[in-house]
């Protein structure tokens, strides 16, 4: 049975937040004590960006996949936090994967994902994959090896299709992967005063997916300098708290000499209610998935 403890972030639009949830929520849940994998199952790699490693080129995941060996893991990124990069190369594993289905029509890139992740699974409290917004063959790789399903969205009409999307995607991939199950959509980027625009999409949403699954009330709010801080510096939200102080040290120091003033690489001024809305968010992640756990011990389809 495929643990709802390894979840899949996915939605057909690009630029809905997959990889600031996965880095962000993951790295809270590590802070809180719990071994964590992050799985970078994206070509783009942006995962480096996010949590300031080096880029790779995806060469050794390639490798590891092709030849049925366990994935390669970045040790330590954080503190109980370890991570699977990806990179530019995942791209050749499709077409890989395609030509080797030809031969044998189980032989599918997401049975391939499973071989090479099944070792590491149980040295972890929670594994979280990120997703490529538009690369159907990978998404439902994830899906396959996946307990569960997250779905970040915006509120505009585009990331709302997207998540329309993805939710057909969910269904067509139970067919083969009866254990996943859907915890849950999450809006990301939301204006901060915008609670009609929120209650809306919360209908539109409820409406897309019905009972079977909770909109997080937990949302993501909209703070692009955060962002841009983040991915500039390679720093986690709650990381950028210790650096504000650092920066304005700095500033000020060289005022006092007379120098000129150094051009900051930070320019937000407090993330610390941004960092708060990913911490709500892990907290109600992790209750859902103990509450889906619980449901398959009963048998609860």
């Amino acid at each position: 049975m495929t643990s709802p403890r390894v979840v899949a972030i996915a939605n057909g639009k690009g630029g809905v937040g997959k990889t600031s949830i996965t880095c962000n929520v993951g790295a809270m849940a590590a802070a809180g004590g719990l071994r964590v994998l992050l799985i970078d199952w994206d070509p783009q790699g942006n995962m480096a960006r996010d949590l300031g490693y080096e880029r790779s080129n995806g060469d050794e995941v390639v490798g590891a996949l092709t030849t049925r060996a366990q994935l390669p893991v970045l040790r330590d990124v954080r503190p109980n936090l370890d991570v699977v990069p990806g990179g530019p190369a995942l791209i050749d594993i499709v077409s890989f994967a395609w030509s080797r289905q030809q031969r044998d029509p189980n032989d599918t890139l997401g049975r391939m994902l499973e071989t090479s992740l099944n070792e590491l699974v149980n040295n972890y409290d929670l594994v979280m994959i990120d997703t490529p917004p538009g690369d159907a063959p990978l998404i439902e790789a994830a899906l396959r090896v996946a307990g569960s399903l997250v779905i970040p969205t915006k509120v505009d009409e585009g990331s709302l299709d997207g998540l329309e999307m993805i939710a057909q995607r969910f269904q067509a991939a139970r067919n083969e992967n009866p254990d996943l199950r859907l915890a849950g959509v999450v809006l990301f980027d939301v204006e901060q005063h915008a609670t009609r625009m929120d209650r809306e999409a919360r209908e539109t949403i409820a409406g897309m997916i019905g009972d079977t699954a909770p909109v997080f009330s937990a949302r993501i709010r909209h703070l692009a300098s955060a962002g841009r801080d983040s991915r500039l510096n390679g720093k986690l939200i709650h990381e950028l708290e210790e650096l504000v102080p650092q920066e304005a040290k700095a500033r000020l120091d060289a005022l006092r000499r007379g120098e000129e003033v150094p051009r900051g690489r930070i320019t937000v001024r407090d993330a610390s209610g941004l960092a708060q809305d990913y911490q709500e968010l892990a907290f109600q992640l992790l209750d859902r998935i103990a509450q889906l756990e619980h449901e398959a011990k009963r048998g609860v389809a």
